[in-house]
């Protein structure tokens, strides 16, 4: 396309791809009405202004630790790749692609249904028994199982792209597990703060509205009163675990996992710290082959022995039913029209892709004959044909196969499918400080509301790399996202999560915690606490090396062996031991990613990204004290956040008594080890300057310190924060507000134990701790680890 004069300088390298529909530009060059606001605005901007707008975006992103996860690549988390430019789609388009949409979803759930009931689709010969029966999603033990809510679909997500005619197709359905709705969100707040100043009077319409009415919906499928809903996810390792932890934080559900749920007498329940509590309705992001050992795959450790004898006795409801994935194989958009025809009595409003299954003679000739504007792949794989997959065969190039397509048609057809490569319409992404036409697709999200189907207004779109052509998007070959903006002619109304005008104010009830998050939160308390106390050991022993003679003093000496008992190496710059706990804080809070703030989460990261970077340079002695000066700061930055900013349920109780349980362990078992040295040989100041307490002991005693001084300030002053005592009396609390800590009358195991060792600080002086009292202290501390376990975690 030749330049026009009058064009902004940030689209005078823009240039359409010959035949392809463009998404800012029409056909003529001119600027789509619905972006000149956008354009506008950005042309408006001195380069650096647009710059920093963009890097607001990104930092945001960063600073939430938005990422995904792409197997094959060593199971690594990466930065979520979002361009800053929006896709924009007039709300007047879609209201049409919204009505279209529900309609394809309607042809779904009747598909679906008839599949795992009456079967008359296939009893009719209008769908391949073969292939249904292949598919690996439709599901043998679900066969004549009706969902308790009378829906076997709930939310779904397709994959559309604007083809060469500029009207939209449907590359894939999703309507097993659909991921993506939680970075949609994310990116929303990543361009609002990219386009601050521009946002508010884009008439960009909001996401809000959408969230709460699927929340709502989901709250009246609740089977019984004071039953619960919660998202079912794989955990952690999975691709898109942060967007589960998200979406149940944003929408105030619980995360769990197989793990958490347990069958009880046909019903479905949540092991938590008070006992079993029902859930009647899940939204899984597990697919449904993991969902139940028993019955469906037995390698499973992610599902919920039974959870297929609550679906059946209509104890649950599933969102999306279990099976339900078996709509979103390739081979099924090769009948759907034909389907929608006989279902529906109309075509569809919105094509799909263009598909043949090659199990048939005339399919699989027009496939052969036409194979050089082919994609040829599995039939039942779920693949985007944007991604294909090893195996497949692109335009009839058989290079990579081997062999003769003819004769892999002919023995294999009944298993592959051939689909029309499309090319796709193209959107700008910023490159080199100016716009560039992308192929893009986009993923959209429709709901089951009480007043219908609701389409998301917006959505993600992923755009291609610059070295891939208008057939292929894909995040995994280098491509981005991007926030996809529906904007209306009008102002739009403000939209939140929040209580709405007219509706009475009802303050919720404190979430339920799982045992599993109970547990996680217990250990990220002591590992947090244990990497704090192996730091300060650390710089106290790397302080003392500059004064010390060769081969040491008795004090270096004993630190180094007292460091090396808890795996620290007196000879490493930054000890491994301490980057070790710190990673397995970092895991602990990764399994209770949806109870901590951005800020907490953030704070947590860098300080193991500092680690790392520190790991490189720094050398044992006064470089290795600063050091550890430095990352007990930032430790100390998380302890604090979350002390300041958790909300103080059971959660917050059980991270606070693993510190507690850690802190006071850790300070008797030093006083064991150092507190009988005489004051000469520096074991007083040692375990003042460890347990932080230097200036409190100056001020409490006017004396040099010794044995007494330090026992009654470390070992029982209840005022001391770093004392065992203080931190007896603080475990003693938490625990006595913990469900069970009272039994018919009488205190728990681990009540009475926390009790026991309270009274005997109380009535101890520093004369009765000698060294054989402390190592015991110590150890009935660590012990109450165990009666914790027994009554809420195991």
């Amino acid at each position: 396309m030749t330049d026009t004069p009058d064009r902004p300088s940030i689209l005078k390298a823009y240039s359409l791809l010959p035949g392809v529909p463009d998404e800012l530009l029409g056909a003529g060059g001119g600027i789509n009405p619905a972006w000149k606001g956008l354009i506008g605005y950005l042309e408006g901007l001195a380069p650096e202004e647009r710059e920093r707008g963009f890097s607001r975006g990104a930092q945001y992103l960063r600073d939430a630790g938005v990422f995904v996860r792409n197997y094959g690549e060593e199971a690594s988390p990466r930065d979520w790749p979002l361009s800053p430019v929006p896709v924009i789609q007039p709300e007047s388009e879609w209201r049409g692609l919204a009505q279209g949409l529900a309609e394809r979803a309607d042809l779904l759930e009747a598909v679906v249904a008839d599949l795992y009931g009456e079967n008359r689709l296939v009893g009719e010969g209008h769908l391949p028994a073969s292939l249904v029966a292949a598919n690996p999603e439709w599901l043998r033990p679900l066969v004549g199982v009706k969902p308790a809510s009378g829906y076997f679909l709930h939310f779904l997500a397709f994959e559309i792209g604007r083809g060469p005619d500029g009207g939209w197709w449907i590359l894939g359905d999703r309507t097993q597990a659909p991921s993506g709705a939680g970075y949609a969100l994310e990116n929303r707040v990543a361009s609002m703060r990219t386009f601050a100043a521009y946002y508010n009077q884009a008439n960009v319409e909001r996401l809000a509205g959408f969230f709460r009415a699927f929340r709502d919906e989901l709250n009246a499928s609740r089977k019984e009163a004071g039953s619960r809903v919660g998202i079912l996810t794989p955990g952690p390792l999975n691709d898109t675990y942060f967007e589960h932890a998200y979406i149940a934080r944003y929408l105030g559900m619980m995360l769990l996992e197989g793990d958490d749920l347990i069958v009880e007498n046909g019903r479905l329940m949540v092991r938590t710290v008070s006992g079993t509590e029902p859930i009647s309705v899940l939204w899984r992001r597990l697919d449904s082959v993991w969902a139940d050992p028993l019955e469906l795959d037995a390698a499973s450790r992610l599902g919920t022995p039974g959870l297929l004898g609550a679906v059946r006795s209509g104890a649950v409801t599933m969102i999306n039913a279990l099976g339900a994935g078996v709509l979103e194989s390739r081979a099924m958009l090769a009948f759907l029209p034909k389907l929608s025809e006989i279902l529906a009595g109309r075509p569809l409003s919105i094509p799909n892709i263009a598909t043949w299954w090659c199990g048939g003679d005339a399919e699989r000739a027009h496939v052969l004959a036409n194979a050089d504007r082919m994609f040829i792949g599995p039939a039942n794989s779920t693949h985007l044909p944007l991604e294909p997959e090893p195996g497949s065969v692109l335009k009839g190039d058989m290079s990579q196969r081997g062999g003769d397509l003819e004769t892999w048609l002919a023995s294999e057809g009944r298993d592959l499918v051939g689909q029309e490569v499309v090319s796709l319409s193209t959107t700008p992404g910023w490159e080199n400080g100016a716009l560039t036409p992308r192929p893009m697709s986009i993923r959209v999200f429709l709901a089951r509301t009480r007043d219908g189907w609701r389409l998301m207004p917006g959505g993600f779109a992923r755009l291609a790399a610059s070295n891939q052509d208008s057939s292929a998007v894909s995040i995994r070959r280098g491509g981005s996202v991007a926030d996809v903006w529906v904007v209306s002619d009008a102002p739009v109304p403000e939209d939140t999560m929040l209580t709405r005008p007219g509706e009475a104010f009802v303050r919720a009830a404190s979430g339920l915690l799982p045992s599993r998050a109970a547990d996680n939160l217990f250990w990220l308390g002591r590992y947090v606490e244990r990497a704090e106390g192996l730091m300060r050991l650390y710089r106290a022993h790397m302080s003392r090396l500059p004064d010390s003679p060769p081969g040491g003093t008795p004090l270096t000496t004993s630190l180094e062996e007292y460091l090396a008992a808890r795996g620290v190496g007196t000879d490493e710059g930054i000890p491994n031991a301490v980057e070790q706990t710190i990673a397995m804080a970092v895991n602990a809070a990764n399994q209770v990613r949806d109870r901590f703030s951005v800020d907490a989460w953030a704070s947590l990261n860098d300080l193991q990204k500092t680690l790392g970077k520190m790991r490189r340079t720094v050398v044992p002695g006064e470089d290795a004290a600063a050091a550890m000066g430095i990352l007990l700061r930032k430790i100390t930055g998380f302890s604090g956040l979350v002390h300041e900013n958790m909300y103080r349920s059971s959660g917050w109780r059980f991270l606070t008594i693993g510190r507690s349980i850690e802190r006071a362990m850790a300070m008797a078992e030093l006083l064991a080890a150092f507190a009988e040295w005489s004051g000469s040989q520096g074991g007083f100041e040692l375990c003042v300057e460890v347990g932080d307490s230097v200036m409190t002991h100056r001020r409490r005693y006017a004396v040099t310190a010794s044995r007494n001084t330090v026992i009654d300030l470390l070992a029982l002053d209840p005022l001391n924060p770093r004392s065992v005592a203080f931190h007896v009396d603080e475990i003693r609390e938490q625990v006595g507000l913990l469900p069970g800590s009272v039994i018919d009358g009488h205190v728990s195991t681990l009540s009475a134990s926390v009790i026991k060792i309270q009274e005997r600080l109380a009535d101890a002086a520093p004369e009765d701790l000698d060294h054989d009292a402390l190592v015991e202290l110590g150890r009935e501390i660590g012990l109450l680890t165990n009666d914790i376990h027994a009554q809420y975690l195991g």
